[in-house]
């Protein structure tokens, strides 16, 4: 096999591979062994028909697309390795089918997308603004308070009406020009007003109506609504209040602070200990801050004209990621689909931006490992497995099986050490 590349505009090239004739007729003999399986001929037993009588019957051109599927799979990675690019998509694979043949040599070519060529700007040197990290008694109150809400029970008004913040439970049903729609009804729905957990205008509307009253409660879908047939429409909730709750909040003093952390045995300790925990989360999201805003800079300081495969790929990355925490949630995404109005193709295009500067972030940091000849030892990889054991309560072989090496492990550590080196060379004011 012998390959050539030539780039071509932008990040694709075509790939010319040519397989020797003593290659081409093992692939057609692989092809005759499995295609002679699948099929049955009076006489025969199945995958026992002779190849010289199989081919006087079916023609040799028969095993064809089989062979062809069996010289791209074995010789296009060879082809790749060759060259040494490194393709960021499928290929589209073209070539004469009038070439294969018996004892023929066979030629076939492959327009490829590759990984872009990056043309780094500023890395060293990149100026960058510590947050502030400071923590007041303002945050420590509202912290308090917000524990406070979470311990509040739920109290039936017994006369009053619907207020924000209030939870009314709700018999509900939809009409859209008068005809009820599918989806649209429930019952003893308890519903917390001005949570935004209901389509715009619903919850706002119910503001007022007392437990046994009822109300039609018209709403517009939102024009990116899941349902087609309802998006955009104007629809009316027939909405039945069975009953109101108000929260009740328990008094702020040492008994709820035990509570809320049963290692303290006062507020002023429960104060202590928030402020404490606030601190030291500030300083990581500061130093997480810091990180993220020079990895940012250096990526605009880059020149890359990235591939839009690279970027569909990061959005499947990504909506495979927010499946499995929605599912952590009790959700997955066609719930979310149906409560959010959006679709696939809408959310995948609110992640594009995202998934372009993940995509560059990732090539610059790539780059830059590359330029000033950073790299994982194996000490460092040893540390890290190391720490993965403890973490992972498995030992560091289990680890490696899991991760089918450590090619990601090492990849993962060079990225890290990577931005650590712009820290050490970053301009930082406090």
């Amino acid at each position: 096999m012998s390959a050539k590349w030539e780039k071509q505009e932008g990040n694709t090239g075509l790939l010319t591979v040519e397989v020797a004739a003593e290659k081409v007729d093992e692939a057609l003999d692989k092809a005759f062994k499995k295609v002679v399986k699948q099929i049955n001929v009076p006489g025969f037993r199945k995958g026992k028909m002779p190849r010289q009588l199989f081919e006087k019957k079916f023609g040799v051109e028969s095993l064809f697309q089989d062979a062809l599927e069996f010289l791209v799979n074995e010789n296009y990675p060879l082809a790749i390795d060759e060259t040494g690019i490194e393709p960021v998509d499928q290929p589209e694979i073209d070539f004469e089918m009038e070439d294969l043949g018996k004892h023929k040599d066979f030629k076939f070519t492959a327009k490829v997308t590759v990984k872009p060529e990056v043309t780094l700007g500023d890395y060293k040197g990149l100026e960058v603004t510590k947050q502030d990290t400071t923590v007041t008694d303002e945050e420590i109150e509202q912290q308090l308070k917000e524990q406070q809400a979470r311990l509040a029970e739920l109290v039936v008004k017994e006369d009053g009406a619907v207020e924000e913040g209030d939870t009314a439970v709700i018999d509900f049903e939809g009409f859209q020009d008068g005809v009820a729609f599918e989806g649209g009804k429930g019952d003893n729905y308890s519903l917390e007003i001005g949570s935004g957990s209901f389509i715009p205008g619903f919850e706002e509307q119910l503001v007022g109506v007392k437990a046994g009253e009822s109300k039609d409660v018209v709403v517009t879908f939102p024009e990116e609504y899941h349902a087609a047939e309802l998006a955009g429409k104007e629809a009316t909730f027939k909405v039945t209040v069975k009953e109101v709750k108000a929260k009740e909040l328990p008094e702020l003093d040492d008994d709820l602070a035990s509570e809320i952390d049963a290692e303290v045995e006062s507020l002023d300790q429960l104060r202590t200990k928030l402020k404490e925990k606030t601190v030291a989360e500030k300083e990581s999201a500061s130093e997480t801050a810091l990180r993220d805003d020079l990895v940012e800079k250096a990526a605009e300081n880059a020149t890359i004209d990235i591939p839009e495969a690279m970027v569909e790929s990061e959005i499947n990355r990504m909506l495979q990621e927010y499946d499995q925490s929605l599912q952590m949630q009790g959700m997955n995404l066609d719930l979310y689909y149906q409560f959010s109005g959006q679709d696939e193709a809408a959310l995948r295009a609110q992640m594009k931006e995202d998934a372009q500067s993940r995509v560059r972030v990732a090539l610059v940091l790539e780059a830059i490992a590359e330029a000033e000849k950073i790299e994982a030892s194996e000490e460092d990889i040893n540390a890290e497995l190391e720490k993965m054991s403890e973490q992972f309560k498995m030992d560091a072989e289990q680890i490696k099986s899991v991760l089918g090496g450590t090619t990601v492990l090492e990849h993962d550590v060079k990225i890290r050490k990577t931005v650590e080196f712009l820290v050490e060379n970053a301009k930082v004011t406090e």
